[in-house]
């Protein structure tokens, strides 16, 4: 298929498998792809965190809601394009991520901010995943199929974590040192 007559990429067409190639040519060794769960578990824990601690301070009466509504939303964006097995380790993968969230005690309305400092930090540690796990493949192609910038970037918010799930749990046959 020419590159002229593939849809744009955006949330509602996501060719995962293509995605999941395109993820392979600069995150084909296990460490970055470790990493970079890593790193986005503390990104998301410092956004779920802050926004289930300032439900719990507002004394919203079901604070627990606003972690399970979260990752159920994600949950079925992901369900949108995946295939089965990575939406079941996705849905494995929240379920732990939201009790993570939820077993954090009541902090005081002052330390609430201290959660969003996990956002940098999340991301200056996949930064630094790129400079220690350096093998890379021309991205060219990739690149026609889908172009960098704000729509990819938006598609990979929502499924960089099922891509590194499904390299992790079941491509074994792709990991590199």
């Amino acid at each position: 298929m020419s590159t002229a007559t593939v849809r744009p990429l955006g949330l509602l067409h996501v060719d995962f498998e293509g995605l999941y190639t395109r993820h392979l040519g600069r995150h084909s060794q296990f460490g970055i792809n470790v990493n970079h769960l890593i790193a986005l578990c503390m990104l998301w824990f410092g956004i779920y965190s802050f926004l289930t601690q300032g439900a719990r301070s507002v004394g919203l009466p079901w604070p627990w809601l606003v972690p399970v509504g979260l990752a159920g939303a994600y949950l079925a964006v992901v369900c949108l394009h995946s295939p089965m097995r990575v939406i079941l380790a996705t849905a494995t993968f929240l379920a732990l991520f939201v009790a993570s969230v939820l077993a954090v005690p009541a902090t005081p309305a002052w330390a609430i901010p201290l959660f969003l400092l996990l956002i940098p930090i999340g991301y200056k540690i996949q930064s630094w995943g790129h400079k220690v796990w350096t093998a890379a493949a021309d991205m060219s192609d990739f690149n026609r199929r889908f172009p960098p910038g704000r729509d990819l970037n938006l598609v990979l918010l929502f499924y960089e974590v099922p891509i590194c799930l499904n390299y992790l749990v079941f491509r074994r046959k792709d990991w590199r040192r």
